[in-house]
């Protein structure tokens, strides 16, 4: 098994990704999985959505085994949350 090096700097894979999703993946996703994870290659805009973070990204490196993954929250800035949460009001 070959370790995966990264081919872009940090702020690189941050842009591309957000460039990706905010452009092609947002508008086909956002109604339908929100809360959902949607695991995206940089180099080729391929992608999958999922419950979990770990099936997304293994059907994607299924396709894509040299995939540069960047992983979104749907509806969410952020994919994992730690500490305690609020309840929201019903």
């Amino acid at each position: 098994m070959s370790v995966r090096r990264p081919r872009y700097s940090k702020e690189e894979f941050a842009r591309r990704g957000d460039e990706i999703y905010e452009l092609q993946v947002r508008p086909r996703v956002e109604a339908e999985h929100q809360g959902k994870i949607v695991a995206i290659d940089l180099d080729t805009g391929a992608w999958e959505v999922d419950a979990s973070e770990i099936d997304a990204c293994a059907r994607l490196e299924a396709h894509h085994p040299d995939a540069q993954i960047w992983i979104v929250r749907i509806g969410s800035r952020h994919v994992r949350r730690f500490g305690g949460r609020t309840k929201n009001a019903v």
